[in-house]
């Protein structure tokens, strides 16, 4: 059943009431049915919370410019109403950003945190890059750079076998608002940089993962994030680039579920 919270977070629910709670937080552009072939199994287990940030999806337009904590503050606001204290964090890409926000400014409410191909600490070159593709989306909206976007996100494999999956994620990006998303591509583009070296430090159990071939969120990004976390596990995808949760979630489900069976709650 689909529901909104008081804040305009649109969310569904899944798995029995009384499990361990896991908050499923999508990526810049996307929304929460990317996590569609995750469901099934993992619901089997867990209490499942998936939600559209704020400007994705079905939820309301962001409250006032997005950053980081403003996603911070939209999630913990919607366990507060779910009435939930602590939940495991999967967060994707930008939802593996606003995860560690989470851990950073809110704690208590963290049972374990799973970052999956989220950027971390760029060169310059690649920030630059980063921050001119954040102006160009500004100025052309959310297709400026989608072509561009989907070669970066698939393997030419996937692309070639599953056009009709290729052509609704771009009806994703593209039915978001271009003034929004623009905002919210700059908190991708912006927001490692307070993520670097955290403080408070991150203290909770965690794992990094990504893929071999992931160019914006590569394998030195998932070694550095766990480098800062102490006890941090971590685990490369072989072959696949960004979008590998997608082009192998069997990979993906069984070290989130094996990761969890193992991790103290945090």
């Amino acid at each position: 059943m689909t529901a909104r919270s008081a804040n305009g977070t649109v969310y569904e629910l899944f798995g029995p009431a009384d499990a361990r709670s896991i908050v499923l937080i999508h990526g810049l552009g996307l929304n929460r049915q990317v996590w569609d072939s995750f469901l099934p199994r993992l619901s089997q287990r867990y209490r499942i919370v998936n939600y559209d940030l704020y400007g994705h999806g079905e939820s309301a337009v962001p409250p006032r410019k997005p950053d980081l904590s403003l996603f911070a503050e939209q999630l913990c606001e919607l366990l507060d109403e779910l009435g939930l204290e602590q939940a495991a964090l999967v967060g994707f890409s930008l939802g593996g950003m606003i995860n560690r926000r989470v851990a950073m400014d809110h704690s208590e409410r963290v049972d374990s945190l799973l970052i999956l191909n989220s950027p971390h600490e760029r060169g310059p070159e690649a920030q630059k890059l980063v921050e001119q593709r954040a102006l160009d989306s500004a100025a052309g909206g959310p297709g400026a750079t989608l072509d561009a976007t989907i070669e970066r996100w698939f393997t030419p494999a996937f692309r070639e076998a599953h056009p009709n999956y290729i052509e609704q994620v771009r009806g994703w990006v593209l039915a978001n608002d271009p003034a929004i998303y623009a905002l919210c591509r700059q908190v991708l583009a912006f927001g490692v940089v307070e993520l670097i070296r955290p403080q408070p430090p991150i203290t909770h159990p965690t794992l990094v993962m990504t893929c071999e071939n992931d160019s914006g969120s590569t394998p030195a990004m998932s070694q550095s994030i766990a480098s800062e976390i102490d006890g941090a596990q971590v685990i490369v995808v072989p072959g696949l680039q960004h979008m590998g949760l997608v082009e192998n979630p069997d990979f993906f489900i069984n070290a989130i579920a094996e990761f969890l069976e193992q991790a103290p709650r945090g």
